[in-house]
């Protein structure tokens, strides 16, 4: 967590140290009606790919635009309530995630929790026939935009012989070439190995989820404007899409709403974009010195983000006149972030606890100080990490369907057993035949995790009763759970745990 936050102080101070070199001047950007505008693209941004409407099935466009709407009417598009640098926001974009059952995806400190679509093996009931019709939209989407996407990058794989007399887009698609052969992963984990040319193509374009985006910029109060090139009003900042597999495509498909011929804006009265088009906009991170591009969105418009792009370049939404609704697809690197993974940790942390036949009296395998941290790890890392997170979003997964609630419940049963582990641990401190030394040794793995419990609990609690929080639908307003008050029976430890964290610090003096 403190690596994240200084991650993101770090680019705090990058973005002011820009606009202090910037003063009060913009820095240029191209439109398509710029005579440069496609040398840029080709030369400075070639690994962003648009296929404009005409080019993607009549059919596909009917059902996922019908599957939008679908969404729309049964209020399934959600404010996420986020935190930024120790503050709540309400992001101006409507979201819900749709995905592979039982994936998350995490962004801006907020776990989402996939709406699944329809899969083999997978029973999923959904609140309407209609939902079931628009998921299954979504993931034909997906399949299509699967193959574009590797299509796409072989295609750049091999214009990268031909244009040897370009030196500028010679290198880069030199390096292109190698990301298809895997010679540029570095990272020498499981998740990164390099494959085969087929295999690396179809792992960093096999999407398992789409964060789905609504947004009509008439009913927002306000919008913020552009700061670094005078491109006017965002409808997202600029950002680097988070926590994707490494070199992985995003897909974009966009839907605007069509508008009235009185939103058309006279070109010729325009300098830089037409701000009645919806734009993404694109710049090098942290460069002054290369212009931006901002390339217009139509209904039905896909744009691809291939390979490093995502980590070389920044990018922004920038707001037109309609409503529009965009599907994003990701790789999400779900290493930590699945059932499956959580369900793996509780089993881990169990196999601590063992129950006698004849009495049920619950007792601990092993006070190893490397077990019992990793426990409370394990423990933290459900209450606060899933638990909470899943709460905070209030009963709004239940607009589409209850998958959800099932895995939750169970989620929590385990989590219950290891607050009963805590209290084990703290008995078995507590007790006389134990050293000064072998306390001391459990305490001081332990005292950090159990107070790291308790400051994130005061702020998961606050952050519910915050007025953004208290501002939302009743279907919205986060809930604080696990909550229980401290004389509860069924629980072994207090909520707040203030004076069990004072008892413990005691040994240590």
């Amino acid at each position: 967590m403190k690596r994240r936050a200084g991650a993101r102080e770090k680019k705090e101070a990058k973005k002011q140290k820009l606009l202090e070199e910037l003063g009060e001047s913009w820095l240029p950007y191209l439109t398509p009606r710029d005579a440069e505008f496609h040398q840029l693209w080709k030369t400075a941004y070639s690994k962003l790919l648009l296929r404009k409407a005409d080019k993607i099935p009549q059919e596909l466009h009917h059902i996922v635009q019908d599957a939008f709407l679908t969404l729309q009417k049964h209020d399934c598009f959600f404010q996420d309530l986020v935190r930024i640098k120790g503050k709540d926001f309400l992001t101006p974009v409507s979201r819900i995630l749709i995905g592979n059952p039982g994936c998350t995806y995490k962004y801006l400190n907020t776990r989402l929790f996939t709406v699944p679509w329809p899969m083999e093996d997978y029973e999923i009931k959904y609140c309407h026939p209609e939902l079931f019709t628009a998921c299954k939209a979504l993931i034909k989407l997906n399949d299509y935009l699967n193959i574009e996407a590797v299509q796409a990058l072989q295609e750049q794989n091999l214009s990268g012989t031909k244009e040897t007399e370009d030196t500028a887009v010679t290198d880069r698609e030199q390096d292109f070439s190698n990301f298809i052969k895997g010679s540029l992963l570095e990272d020498q984990s499981s998740l990164y190995t390099p494959r085969n040319d087929c295999t690396s193509l179809k792992y960093r374009t096999s999407y398992n989820l789409t964060l789905l985006n609504y947004m009509d910029p008439l009913q927002m109060p306000y919008l913020k404007q552009e700061p670094y090139f005078g491109m006017g009003n965002m409808a997202v900042s600029w950002h680097h899409d988070e926590n994707l597999v490494e070199r992985s495509t995003v897909a974009v498909y966009s839907y605007s709403c069509e508008g009235s011929e009185s939103d058309k804006v006279n070109e010729q009265d325009v300098e830089g974009r037409d701000p009645a088009d919806w734009h993404v906009g694109l710049k090098v991170a942290w460069d002054i010195k290369t212009p931006g591009l901002a390339i217009p969105l139509h209904p039905g418009d896909c744009y691809f983000m291939l390979d490093d792009l995502n980590m070389t370049h920044q990018h922004c939404v920038l707001a037109g006149f309609q409503p529009r609704f965009s599907s994003t697809h990701r790789v999400a690197e779900c290493s930590t972030g699945t059932l499956e993974y959580i369900f793996g940790q509780c089993e881990v942390a169990l196999q601590n606890l063992q129950v006698d036949s004849d009495s049920a009296a619950l007792s601990l395998k092993s006070l190893e100080v490397q077990v019992v941290k990793e426990v409370e790890e394990i423990h933290n890392e459900v209450e606060f990490e899933w638990l909470r997170q899943f709460w905070f979003q209030g009963k709004r997964y239940r607009k589409c369907t209850d998958w959800w609630f099932e895995p939750m419940a169970k989620l929590e049963g385990f989590w219950k057993k290891m607050e009963f582990m805590t209290s084990l641990v703290l008995g078995e401190v507590g007790k006389g035949e134990r050293t000064m030394e072998q306390k001391n040794k459990i305490i001081s793995c332990f005292l950090p995790l159990l107070t790291e419990r308790q400051e994130l609990r005061k702020e998961w609690t606050a952050r519910c009763q915050c007025q953004l929080a208290m501002s939302l639908p009743e279907e919205q307003k986060p809930k604080c759970h696990p909550f229980w008050k401290d004389d509860d029976p069924s629980m072994p430890l207090p909520y707040d745990l203030e004076e069990v964290i004072a008892n413990l610090q005691t040994p240590l003096e």
